[in-house]
Formats: C-alpha cells, sequence, structure tokens
C-alpha cells in the first residue's frame, strides 16, 4: 500500500503528460505544461487589458481602430485556444482545440496583414478605405474559417506536443497550412512597410515654402507615426521564430524533440496576437494617458459624466398674440414668441 501511494504521483505526472513529447521525463513535460498554461493566462489577461484600455479611452471609432479591436478579440479567443485543457489524447475534444487554434491562430494573422494593407492604401495610394470595412471581415474570418477546416478533411488533427495542433504524422501539412503562409506574409508586410515609410520620408523632405503651422504640425506628426512602424512585422517575426525553428526540429528529428526548443516554443507561441495588439493598438498618446490621473478622468467621463452635447437646429418664427396662443396642432419645430397688443418697447439706446 505505502509504495502504491509513493507511486501515485509519477502515474499522475505519466498519465498528464503521455501525450506531450517522447523523450521528456515527467518534470520536464510538467514545467512545459505549466509555461504554457502561465505564457497563455498572461495573453489571455493582456488582452482583456487591451479591451479595456480601447473601451476607456474610446478607441473604436476611425476604421483603423476597429481593426485593431477585431484583432485583440482574435488574439483574446487565440489565447483561451492555449489555455484550454492541458494534455489531449487523440479525440474530438483534441480535433476541436485543434481547429480552434488554427482559427484563431490565422485570424490574428489575418487582421495584422489587413492593417497593413488598410495602412499602404491610406498613405501610399491616399484613398480612403471606409468602404472596404464589411470586405475587410469577409477576408479576415473567412479565409481562417477555410484553412482551418482543410486539415479536419484528413483527420489530421492530434495531439502535436505542448497541445493538440496537426500531428507530427503530416509535417507538409503543418508548414503548408501555416508556417509556409506565415513567413510569406511576413516577408510581404515588411516589404509594405518599407514602401511605406519610404513614401512617408519622401513627403516629410519634399515640402517646402513660406512657413505654415498647419503643415509644419503635419510634418512633425507624420514623422511621429512612421517611427514605430519597423516593430509591427518585427513583433511577429520574433515570436514566430523559435516556434518555427521547434517545429522544424521535429520534422527532421521527431523522436529526438530538445528541451529548451520546446520550452521557448510555449513561451513564445501564446503570444502570437498579444504582442502584435499591444504595438498596434497602444501608440504614443494612449501610453501617456495610462497613469493614474488619466485612468481617473476617462473612468470618470465612461461611467459618471450624462452630460450629452447636441446639435441645435433652428427652426422658424412667427409672432402670434398671446390671447391666439394654440399648441395643440403644433408638430414642426417652429419657434413661437407671443406678444400682447398693450406692451410697449423702450428704446434703451445704444
Amino acid at each position: 500500500m505505502a509504495s502504491q501511494g509513493l507511486m501515485s504521483p509519477s502515474s499522475n505526472h505519466s498519465n498528464r503528460c503521455a501525450h506531450v513529447s517522447t523523450g521528456f521525463d515527467d518534470y520536464q513535460c510538467t514545467v512545459i505544461l505549466m509555461v504554457k498554461r502561465a505564457t497563455a493566462t498572461f495573453s489571455l489577461v493582456g488582452c482583456l487589458f487591451m479591451l479595456f484600455v480601447i473601451w476607456l479611452f474610446r478607441r473604436y471609432h476611425s476604421l483603423a481602430q476597429k481593426m485593431i479591436v477585431s484583432l485583440t478579440i482574435a488574439a483574446f479567443f487565440d489565447s483561451v485556444a492555449y489555455v484550454m485543457g492541458e494534455d489531449h489524447p487523440k479525440g474530438p475534444l483534441c480535433t476541436f482545440q485543434a481547429w480552434w487554434l488554427t482559427y484563431f491562430d490565422w485570424s490574428a494573422l489575418a487582421w495584422v496583414c489587413l492593417i497593413t494593407l488598410n495602412l499602404y492604401i491610406n498613405l501610399v495610394k491616399e484613398t480612403r478605405t471606409e468602404q472596404y470595412h464589411i470586405l475587410y471581415h469577409l477576408l479576415a474570418w473567412g479565409v481562417p474559417l477555410l484553412m482551418s477546416c482543410l486539415p479536419l478533411i484528413g483527420n489530421f488533427y492530434g495531439p502535436a506536443g505542448s497541445w493538440c495542433w496537426i500531428t507530427d504524422n503530416h509535417v507538409a501539412w503543418r508548414f503548408g497550412i501555416w508556417y509556409i503562409p506565415l513567413f510569406t506574409l511576413i516577408f510581404l508586410m515588411i516589404c509594405c512597410y518599407a514602401r511605406i515609410i519610404c513614401v512617408a520620408n519622401t513627403r516629410i523632405q519634399s515640402w517646402f515654402g513660406t512657413f505654415n503651422p498647419e503643415r509644419e504640425r503635419r510634418k512633425v506628426s507624420l514623422g511621429e507615426e512612421i517611427k514605430p512602424l519597423k516593430w509591427y512585422p518585427s513583433v511577429y517575426l520574433l515570436v514566430s521564430l523559435c516556434p518555427l525553428i521547434n517545429r522544424l526540429h521535429n520534422a527532421f528529428y521527431p523522436k529526438s524533440p530538445v528541451f529548451s526548443l520546446t520550452l521557448l516554443h510555449v513561451l513564445s507561441a501564446p503570444l502570437h496576437g498579444l504582442a502584435n495588439a499591444i504595438v498596434f493598438g497602444l501608440d504614443r498618446d494612449t501610453w501617456g494617458q495610462l497613469s493614474i490621473t488619466g485612468i481617473q478622468l476617462a473612468l470618470h467621463s465612461r461611467l459618471c459624466d450624462s452630460t450629452q452635447i447636441r446639435e441645435y437646429h433652428p427652426g422658424t418664427v412667427r409672432y402670434t398674440p398671446a390671447g391666439q396662443l394654440d399648441l395643440s396642432d403644433s408638430e414642426d419645430d417652429t419657434n413661437v414668441l407671443f406678444y400682447s397688443p398693450d406692451m410697449v418697447l423702450k428704446d434703451r439706446g445704444p
């Protein structure tokens, strides 16, 4: 009995980590699962904080801001997939987690690409894009649905390391569904941002003539806008590099996983959407408002200030004697001014 009691924790660890990966002992397996859960939880909380900041400071009016909201929502549900369970055997629950993970990974990537495209059209092509709002949503939610459903056709989803995804027996599908499109799109985004920065710098340097305060203000503003652009694709590249290296190693050495690579994989993979939501969503003005005083004022404005500013629409004016005033059938916006026949107006001078 005593020996059974001593062996039970090890047995629980073995069952808990049976589908993580071969070659890891119980301690390494437990560390990997704990790190994955902690990173995914941090990403989940970060996405909630981002949504709170967007609501608090009303960053949801323009098309670009609405796209950032959609990116943050996709990142939130992507983090849920990583938090979802710890180790599932092959079955419906594992397949659902794998599909969920693929769908929202693709959705977050799609919104990052569309935000980049929208900025390129606005700045380089100098074209307004509000009419593309519905098209953006169709692409950002529709394309991921197609990509996530393709592995279901061949039943390729199953245990794939620290979570359920495309199994080790279908490495070509892993790279065809995710990694090759991912790094192709990252490369295109880098080219796109390089073009945006080049055009913006050219416009800044080409302004000349007499001093114009508005033009100088716009010049400084444009210069501030292009400074963080280099970080947008870089963030996605950094959080995608370790998962790519680990999956490449798994493809060439499927029976010999490396603990350090797997640990880096579970540290960076859940941060895809969160990292981009922070980079895109928290601009310099928003960061400047994230102080105790700024948050208090914003909360007071959201929760306590009921003042409404409405546009005044002047109507026509008609005069009527005081004794003949009848407003019972007046349904228009006419302003009625009455006067008395005995009223005498005095001249008060200039």
